[in-house]
């Protein structure tokens, strides 16, 4: 039995020939004219939350793995914000036995940090870490420096790495919700800059000294990355990954108080936005995760002061990253920021049999009424644009078709 994809436009060893592509498929034979359309290696996303188990009235994994066939994913790394929180071989063996009920791409579960993602005790890896992406504590950034550093040293013998919310409480304004120039603008309580790089900073010390791989989630300011950028000229284990709205959006797209533009890290200054498009640029940025936040339509109705934060992003990120990028990047370099190199900071290859097939210059037209996700609030509801996925295939199976 076999998938034919005839007459695409296919990346290969980071360039691209118009081929044919033919893969083992379950089922009867198929036949799908490529021609006019892209076919990469599927994408792989380090940052989503899938809110189960304990958060069900958000997203499921079954909503959520659609989603990500949607966008083009077949490969996802689910954040332990959970109840119960992955700390324990207890605790993943419950989040693993939904996944393997109910997902359709492949879920690498992170486990946590700290216990209960509390900051105060670092966890004990499991001997059996093949399932598990890596550790941290998103939503939280570990506070005590003791505490990292042991946990530091515990994934370094563990052989996984650490992925790391970072933000320093003690800088936090208290109900920051926008960024300093937005806060200064709207009169809103603001999240600075240095809330994020200053932990930043501390962190790529205790890698210094630990040797432990590391990954920044989410950067989005210009001190943030240029901490990155001197740590891997020294040699560091570091790694961090950028949203697509971060190189879209900046503050000065936050037109009024609307939940919909509220998320952590908020967005930017244009400067900021500007370090984060040179930073995937020269390479110190590596990858676009989304950070695919879902949550309840009332709890992103209560404006920027006090909606939840996060928005939904799986199936919006190729054509966000890909009008974002177009003009800075060439289109090899994205496709590996979305497929290639987050693989490689898990320390896996492509898998064989997933494939993105995509109209690289199609018209998009935001629309979270078909959003298969749960979560509707995006600041690209309406937004026309380029970049669209047309079909994903999992291990010769196709698992989203947009019709072609």
């Amino acid at each position: 039995m076999a998938l034919i994809v005839r007459g695409a436009r296919v990346l290969r060893g980071g360039e691209f020939r118009y081929e044919d592509v033919r893969m083992e498929a379950p089922g009867g034979d198929r036949t799908i004219d490529g021609r006019g359309l892209t076919l990469a290696p599927a994408f792989c996303d380090l940052h989503v939350h899938l809110r189960e188990p304990g958060f069900a009235q958000k997203e499921t994994i079954r909503t959520g793995t659609l989603a990500a066939a949607h966008g083009g994913y077949t490969t996802v790394c689910a954040m332990p914000n959970l109840d119960p929180v992955p700390d324990s071989e207890e605790h993943l063996q419950a989040q693993l036995a939904v996944i393997d009920l109910d997902a359709c791409v492949e879920v690498l579960p992170y486990m946590s940090i700290s216990a209960g993602r509390s900051g105060q005790a670092a966890v004990v890896p499991p001997g059996d870490l093949s399932r598990v992406a890596g550790f941290s504590d998103d939503g939280s950034g570990v506070q005590r420096d003791d505490i990292m550093r042991c946990a530091m040293e515990r994934v370094k013998a563990a052989g996984s790495f650490i992925a790391a919310h970072c933000e320093d409480d003690a800088l936090l304004a208290p109900g920051g919700c926008v960024s300093t120039g937005c806060g200064a603008r709207m009169g809103l309580p603001a999240i600075s800059n240095e809330s994020e790089w200053r932990q930043i900073e501390r962190d790529i010390r205790l890698v210094e000294q630990t040797g432990c791989r590391y990954h920044v989630c989410h950067i989005s300011t210009a001190e943030s990355v240029e901490l990155v950028r001197r740590a891997q000229k020294r040699g560091l284990p570091v790694t961090c990954e950028v949203t697509p709205h971060h190189l879209l959006l900046c503050e000065k797209d936050i037109k009024n108080d609307d939940g919909k533009y509220k998320m952590n890290p908020p967005l930017r200054s244009a400067i900021d936005r500007e370090a984060l498009w040179e930073g995937v640029r020269d390479g110190t940025i590596s990858c676009i995760a989304t950070d695919h936040a879902p949550h309840t339509a009332e709890e992103k109705a209560r404006g920027l002061a006090k909606s939840a934060m996060g928005i939904v992003g799986l199936e919006t990120a190729f054509a966000v990253s890909r009008t974002a990028l177009d003009g800075i990047v060439p289109p090899e370099r994205l496709l590996a920021l979305l497929g290639e190199n987050p693989r490689q900071v898990l320390g896996r290859a492509p898998v064989q049999g997933d494939w993105v097939l995509l109209d690289w210059d199609g018209l998009y037209t935001v629309d979270p009424q078909s959003f298969a996700s749960m979560g509707r609030s995006t600041p690209f509801a309406g937004m026309a644009l380029a970049g669209r996925v047309v079909m994903t295939i999992r291990g010769g199976r196709v698992i989203y078709d947009a019709g072609l």
